[in-house]
């Protein structure tokens, strides 16, 4: 697993901290200017569904193609094994495809602190009030990272390689810093 994010932004490299992880947003309103900070934590994957499915049908065609020629030369057993191969891997592959699209989302922005964890089209989501949020690795610098707050928590890190768990964690608890003490966010 590995991550996938954004390149630093201009907003955060002129505030004095470059973002590694997330993406700083700056928009202008009417009322005041609002910034905010999106964390987008992704597997990193070479196969989308469409690539993964069209590899599937060509491995099919290949194996049935291999074991009809074994059956014509009276080698009857092959394609019956084929056939098991070909299912064995279909499951693994529905079985990556589910988790394939697993992301973790992490949003900082008009006074609320958002959390989604997705796995296997399945979402977790937890609200917290960026004042109030404790960021704490969950048994150690390069386990998971645990934000809680007001009775709620949930972990985070998933797609960060451990090594660089503890720097998420130093750039959430900056981005909260930063958040708190200007409470639009225009520190």
């Amino acid at each position: 697993m590995a991550l996938t994010a954004p390149t630093p932004s201009a907003s955060s490299a002129s505030s004095g901290h470059a973002l590694r992880f997330g993406q700083a947003i700056a928009a202008e309103s009417d009322a005041a200017p609002q910034w905010s900070v999106r964390w987008q934590l992704e597997r990193s994957r070479s196969l989308d569904r469409h690539r993964l499915l069209l590899c599937f049908f060509g491995v099919c065609l290949l194996s049935l193609t291999v074991g009809a020629g074994f059956w014509s030369a009276g080698a009857p057993m092959v394609l019956p094994f084929a056939g098991v191969e070909l299912v064995a891997l279909g499951i693994a592959m529905w079985v990556y495809s589910r988790h394939a699209a697993d992301r973790e989302s992490i949003r900082l922005h008009a006074g609320r602190l958002v959390v989604e964890y997705e796995s296997a089209r399945r979402v977790e989501r937890v609200e917290f009030t960026p004042a109030w949020v404790r960021v704490e690795p969950e048994h150690g610098d390069r386990s998971l990272i645990e934000l809680s707050g007001q009775g709620r928590s949930i972990t985070v890190g998933r797609f960060v390689r451990p090594e660089l768990r503890r720097e998420l964690a130093e750039e959430l608890r900056w981005a909260l810093r930063r958040w708190s003490h200007g409470a639009d966010g225009s520190v």
